[in-house]
């Protein structure tokens, strides 16, 4: 009998499960949506509850489409770095503060000054971030001690869906990565740092290879989804790692990009390798005993998202009257500008920034608008400026001495439009490739459920059996030359502006 395995991706906008069969194929899909909360400028944040809803939903579509009896396991991934409080009883104490929340600047520089900024980089091979989740921990200590002291769990996002469908606690070395509580050449939580912080170590939840089978799911889910109670779920991977097992980014000389929500380069590295500038994450890889470099903007698929709903209300309405996607549209417009959009940059600094800059003051910029301007100009200065962005990552990949291998692999929604795609190719100079399974982190987090259960081999093999390229897009080199003169413009914009950034920030 054919068995199948789950993944689960938990998303900033929505969770998408996929169902994939023992030949590495996705046989069926769900996609559940809710909303992303901005109670104040920089504020992030959700309702786990709403997570958990979306996730019940999407697994009673996929289990109703085959025998529950062959599900052989659950793999999870989704959204790093946020925050999950919950009390005694497991019940959620504050909303999740979401990785592109920028409320903690000053819990940074408390982390910092306690622990030390080269201390911290040592131990987690990171900076301190706003994103991360201890400044999230010592945000809520300082503005609402008394539900702080009530807390007795803190999980990542992906965490509290397995929490919730094995009663389990546990969560992976990829996610846990990006908390800045953990020790990522030893692959372990730091007691160190969770002592000079006076945060609880039992408040965190052991920590696994991204294969390895953590808990079990309960009998109260067997009878809320129909998932058999026992079915092994495996520790899974932040979004980014499973997108790369997705993508098989298993071996060195191989770069991924992904145009989700946020923007990500991401490289595979066989040891702890890390950026002296600490421009690169470097945290533990989803392949057992390995470590990935990892350069991260914050807002790209974000920034046309917030273009389509803030300015393409017009494409929105054309749209479901011709039941297309309003993306389609927009891109069409895209199209009908020239490069260089008459001199329009759009600066994609709509959540602050992380890489290369990390400064959640950072602000989206629209320079260079004339009475020539049109609408085609500016929805493509959106997709150059995300793109300049991208490139801002493989530009120090390649200035550290990082391999790329003669093509990046492109994912994530802004991958379904192949003009995107090339203009990436022409903005960066490389090969871009798209593969035949557009899945992304789901996929990545059903093939680590697929190996962790012996459905499928070892993580590497299983992506050398199963990925493979679709098609690609070469760069023009004319248009190479003249997207690099818009690029040092668009980087000499940031240098420019910062210090109005910080003015602006200051009054709102």
């Amino acid at each position: 009998m054919e068995r199948f395995v789950i993944g689960i991706d938990l998303g900033t906008t929505g969770v998408k499960s996929v169902l994939v069969n023992e030949k590495g194929q996705v046989v069926n899909s769900s996609l559940k949506e809710y909303p992303l909360v901005t109670p104040r400028p920089g504020w992030a944040q959700q309702d786990p509850e709403l997570w958990w809803s979306a996730t019940v939903e999407s697994i009673q579509s996929l289990v109703k489409t085959i025998d529950p009896a062959l599900l052989a396991g659950i793999g999870l991934t989704g959204q790093m770095h946020g925050s999950v409080f919950l009390d005694s009883d497991g019940s959620i104490l504050y909303p999740a503060i979401l990785w592109c929340d920028q409320r903690t600047d000053q819990e940074c520089e408390q982390i910092n000054e306690k622990v030390g900024k080269d201390r911290i980089f040592e131990i987690t091979c990171n900076p301190v971030l706003t994103g991360f989740q201890a400044p999230k921990i010592l945000w809520l200590k300082n503005n609402h001690p008394e539900i702080y002291r009530k807390i007795k769990k803190v999980l990542l996002p992906k965490d509290y869906i397995r929490f919730r469908l094995t009663g389990e606690f546990a969560t992976d070395v990829s996610d846990a990565s990006g908390t800045s509580l953990f020790d990522v050449r030893k692959r372990k939580w730091s007691e160190e740092i969770l002592d000079i912080l006076e945060i609880p170590f039992d408040w965190f939840p052991r920590s696994f290879e991204s294969v390895e089978i953590t808990a079990r799911t309960s009998e109260e889910i067997q009878r809320l989804t129909g998932i058999p109670a026992g079915t092994p779920v495996v520790a899974g991977a932040g979004d980014q790692a499973a997108g790369a097992i997705g993508t098989g980014i298993t071996k060195e000389k191989l770069i991924s990009i992904s145009l989700g929500t946020s923007g990500v380069v991401f490289a595979f590295s066989e040891k702890v390798f890390v950026d002296p500038q600490r421009r690169l994450h470097t945290f533990c890889h989803a392949v057992p005993g390995k470590w990935h470099l990892m350069g991260v903007m914050l807002s790209a698929g974000g920034s046309f998202r917030w273009f389509r709903d803030t300015l393409g209300e017009k494409e929105k309405e054309q749209a479901e009257k011709i039941g297309k996607d309003p993306y389609e549209i927009l891109t069409s417009l895209a199209e009908r500008a020239s490069p260089g959009c008459d001199g329009v940059i759009f600066l994609p600094y709509l959540s602050g920034e992380r890489c290369p800059y990390p400064d959640p003051n950072a602000k989206g910029v629209f320079f260079g608008i004339s009475l020539k301007t049109t609408k085609s100009d500016l929805v493509r200065s959106v997709i150059e400026g995300v793109s300049f962005g991208i490139r801002d990552s493989v530009e120090i990949m390649k200035s550290i001495g990082l391999p790329l291998g003669g093509h990046c692999r492109v994912s994530g929604g802004g991958a379904k439009s192949a003009f995107w795609v090339k203009l990436l190719a022409d903005t960066i100079g490389e090969k871009m490739v798209r593969l035949v399974s557009e899945e992304g982190p789901s996929y990545g987090a059903a093939l680590l459920a697929g190996s962790g259960t012996g459905v499928f081999p070892d993580i590497q093999r299983t992506c050398e059996m199963f990925i493979s390229i679709n098609d690609e897009f070469t760069p023009d080199l004319a248009n190479h030359t003249f997207y690099t003169k818009i690029y040092n413009l668009y980087r000499d914009l940031y240098r420019n502006l910062k210090g109005s950034f910080d003015l602006i920030s200051d009054l709102f």
